[in-house]
């Protein structure tokens, strides 16, 4: 790999040119050139990479199996929304050395550890800053490499750290006194200044000085004592310091760095909720139109689009399914110029994924537009190739009174669909009429060749008695429609009417296949509760469920405590942009689909409330949201609990990146927002002020105040951007989580990219402190 190895980059089928790949000398970043020898630029950098994974396995390169062997292909798959990488190598021996040898390092750079990590990205620093690739960074390297780490100093203090470093003196810094040289610069002066305020002797923080700041500025409270000696063991350095349970700056540091540091409460990491609710009572990670890549109108489809959907923790994705060529069902966005692919390889692929990242069920939402023979073939694919993780039935054969939970359907994937009659009906089988009693009715043998049994219709537009008849699945020759419609006592002509329909007439089999997600049409709340069941389900527009909760918010709440919704963004987004499902959460709307492969504030805003609980894709609802009788609204709302008062003082940033690598010489003035999204009246930001030409070390010292009435539904999005007079401010990084999932006290925030990629060590250290409010003012009333 070192060597470098000329191999086939594919685009598509008719793109494929010849590129020299080669793994540089730190192991850790993969040039590339166009012919061996030629002029190399970085590709990726090994922490850039997810997996990586064979031919067989590539959709792209799949459909060149007839020019490649597929074993001398591979696809390198990054982390986000970075299109994947398609190589083809010039034999089996080359592709198996390439994809065990990136394996085995992208492995390495998952197990490292913090230090490890920073180690490896201060060697990254080393490898840009070290132009002409000798192994020593001259002075004019090192203020070259300040201006790419976001440094504007002055030429005579760095020149200054670079003599003190330069121990060798040398005129030149390698390898340990380049990580001098970086300490140095990273000293940072407000950490210090506060240790020194917790520590009597400003040298160490003994056991009960580091307890009462746990106590008092971290909120840890009871389990301070406990914890202090878990920190102490964790991050001090010295081996003596442990012995003495005392904390040195070195290990105070470490700590407020570190996981424990964070903003997000490790609490809330692994499974912590209680699944053994019914589903209604859950948030769901929805995903629309799921197999779209691109935009609305011309996007490629993809089985990449339900891989990425699906190892991010989502639980609904969508499937469109239209008539295809040769028999064979195939999915794309209908109407329309997005790409196709066949229905069998998306069930294949939510086979394959569909319990990676998640244990609890997945919803598969079939929007279906088959032919009835199309469909067999459907329910042909999925119950063949889904096999028992296909829930056919309900959970005990018996009819449930509510939805079942999460915990007890684990492992299984539900269809969400349009179904024929009820619940109720399938499980009443003495009520049911068999194909051999129609046979015995009629005197004569039906030319039936459906794997199931006969459908009971309603014909309420055929009749004004709206009698029900059975009719043939299959919709057979007119022979069997005369017989139909004779013992139906049904006008002939009405029945050819409905014949001709019947490309669009569900498929009994199909129908079978859904069982507790039933799509019904919604016509009002009051329909709702007056016709449908616990198990049927309503899909709504963004417009639609918008107006729904402005016009009647508490009766929203209301049907969603008994019944899913799913919440899909409008026709005119057709650039696959996404609307903000916080709005929709907040009358408890259970399914919120959204556009996953569009970055943006609305996907980090969903990413953000999915972080916790172990990233399962489901959330429990606040309390009220899951009671039928809430007289909760949230477009007049009042917490049951006390409103909270949000205080974040917004202390410094940490190695924030350049907006534009292109250009060297600029350097970023940075900001921080601190935005707010809950019911309407908690909605707000605040920013800083910026700080001009500072994006390594730069510092706020601000405090920014919010008021919060219903914390239980707020998110917090903190946002760095670069300041620019002249035009909207570029966005550098953001970091988005729950408010009930967030730590108060002194914390690091480490930032993600648009893509939601951590950008480490990018990061912003804060103080967050929360208090109740004052008892509601006379006049006001809580839900």
């Amino acid at each position: 790999m070192q060597e470098g190895t000329l191999m086939r980059k594919v685009r598509s089928k008719s793109w494929k040119k010849p590129r020299y790949f080669r793994l540089q000398n730190d192991g850790m970043t993969v040039w590339h050139a166009r012919q061996a020898r030629g002029s190399e630029k970085p590709t990726f950098s090994i922490s850039d990479v997810e997996t990586v994974r064979k031919g067989h396995d590539s959709e792209l390169l799949r459909s060149l199996a007839d020019e490649f062997p597929l074993e001398q292909g591979f696809t390198i798959v990054f982390h986000g929304r970075r299109p994947n990488l398609d190589l083809i190598a010039n034999s089996v021996e080359e592709a198996q050395n390439w994809m065990r040898g990136l394996q085995l390092l992208v492995d390495l750079v998952t197990s490292m550890d913090q230090k490890e990590r920073l180690d490896q990205w201060l060697s990254d620093l080393f490898q840009r800053g070290d132009k002409n690739q000798d192994g020593r960074m001259t002075f004019e390297e090192v203020r070259r490499l300040l201006r790419l780490m976001n440094v504007e100093m002055d030429q005579e203090y760095a020149f200054g750290l670079f003599q003190e470093a330069d121990m060798s003196n040398s005129g030149t810094l390698e390898g340990e006194e380049f990580v001098y040289f970086y300490q140095a610069l990273t000293k940072r002066t407000e950490v210090h200044e506060m240790f020194e305020q917790f520590s009597d002797d400003g040298q160490k923080l003994t056991l009960l000085e580091f307890v009462d700041f746990l106590r008092e500025e971290q909120k840890e409270r009871e389990r301070a004592s406990d914890l202090a000696l878990e920190l102490i063991d964790r991050y001090e350095p010295s081996e003596s310091g442990k012995l003495r349970h005392v904390l040195s700056l070195d290990g105070f540091l470490s700590y407020l760095c570190s996981k424990d540091g964070d903003i997000f409460n490790p609490a809330c990491l692994p499974i912590y909720q209680d699944m053994t609710q019914p589903l209604t009572h859950y948030f769901i990670n929805s995903s629309h139109n799921t197999y779209l890549v691109g935009d609305q109108l011309c996007g490629q489809s993809s089985v990449e689009g339900y891989i990425r959907a699906l190892k991010r923790g989502c639980r609904c994705v969508e499937v469109d399914v239209w008539d295809g060529p040769n028999g064979e069902p195939i999915v794309y966005h209908g109407h329309t110029l997005t790409s196709r692919i066949l229905f069998k390889d998306v069930v294949a692929t939510v086979k394959q994924y569909a319990f990676q990242a998640s244990e609890y069920p997945l919803i598969l939402s079939l929007e279906n537009h088959c032919t009835w023979e199309q469909q067999l073939t459907m329910v042909r694919h999925l119950t063949e190739i889904l096999d028992d993780q296909l829930l056919s039935s309900t959970l005990d054969g018996l009819l449930p009174t509510q939805l079942p939970s999460p915990e007890q359907l684990k492992g299984k994937i539900l269809v969400k669909g349009k179904k024929l009659g009820t619940l109720e009906d399938d499980l009443e089988d003495e009520e049911e009429v068999t194909e051999p009693q129609l046979e015995r009715q009629q005197g004569s043998e039906l030319p039936l060749e459906s794997p199931s049994k006969p459908v009971t219709l309603e014909l309420s537009r055929l009749n004004k008695d709206k009698k029900k008849v059975v009719m043939c699945p299959l919709f057979c020759p007119p022979i069997c429609c005369h017989i139909v419609a004779q013992a139906s006592n049904i006008n002939l002509g009405s029945l050819l009417l409905l014949e001709q329909k019947s490309r669009s007439v569900l498929c009994p089999a199909l129908s079978d296949l859904v069982v507790y997600l039933k799509s019904v049409s919604f016509r009002s709340f009051t329909h709702s509760k007056e016709n449908y069941h616990f198990y049927e389900i309503s899909s709504f527009s963004e417009t639609k469920a918008k107006s729904l909760v402005k016009e009647a918010g508490n009766e929203f709440v209301q049907h969603n405590a008994w019944q899913l919704s799913r919440v899909y963004p409008s026709g005119l987004r057709t650039d696959s942009s996404n609307y903000n499902p916080q709005e929709l959460w907040n009358v408890g709307c259970q399914m919120v689909a959204m556009n996953m492969q569009t970055a943006g504030l609305e996907m980090d805003i969903c990413d953000g409330l999915f972080r916790q609980n172990s990233g399962c894709g489901y959330v429990l609802k606040p309390d009220f949201l899951r009671d039928i009788q809430s007289s909760f609204n949230p477009e007049k709302p009042l917490s049951p609990f006390k409103a909270q008062t949000l205080l974040v003082q917004v202390i410094s940033g940490q190695q924030l990146p350049k907006v534009n690598n292109t250009k060297e010489r600029s350097i970023v003035d940075p900001l921080v927002r601190v935005e707010i999204y809950g019911i309407r009246p908690d909605t707000t930001c605040q920013e800083t002020n910026y700080v001009e030409n500072n994006g390594f070390n730069p510092y706020w010292g601000q405090t920014l105040c919010f008021r919060v009435l219903v914390p239980e539904l707020a998110m917090l999005r903190f946002v760095v951007q670069d300041y620019d007079w002249k035009s909207r401010n570029d966005f550098i990084g953001q970091y988005t989580l729950p408010w009930t999932c967030m730590k108060q006290g002194y914390r690091h925030i480490h930032l993600l990219s648009k893509d939601g990629i951590s950008i480490h060590p990018a990061s912003i250290f804060v103080y967050i402190c929360i208090r109740e409010m004052e008892e509601p003012q006379p006049g006001e009333s809580e839900f």
